[in-house]
């Protein structure tokens, strides 16, 4: 998220659903397209070039789930993971 989002917060959910769990990561930062986000973060620590989205959507799909990703309508930007859950008699956590 630094990486592209420049200096904002984030919020992460995780909710449970009869067949899938779901996990949502939104921010209200700036990203741009470029990838380079806002350039306001500044951090003495180097950010590695990695897979981003592609890695995602890659890692995602070897467990039969899914990753979307994009702008949010009012700001900022959300990415989401669907996972299919057990559908076994598993108990599912509280």
């Amino acid at each position: 998220m630094l990486k592209h989002a420049g200096q904002t917060s984030a919020a992460v959910t995780l909710r449970y659903e009869s067949r899938a769990v779901v996990v949502t990561v939104t921010d209200e930062g700036s990203g741009g397209s470029s990838g380079e986000g806002s350039g306001v973060f500044r951090s003495n620590t180097v950010i590695a070039p990695g897979h981003g989205l592609i890695g995602m959507r890659e890692r995602a799909k070897v467990y039969g789930g899914s990753v979307t990703a994009g702008p949010r309508a009012l700001g900022g930007f959300e990415v989401r993971l669907v996972l299919p859950a057990p559908t076994t008699g598993a108990p599912r956590p509280v």
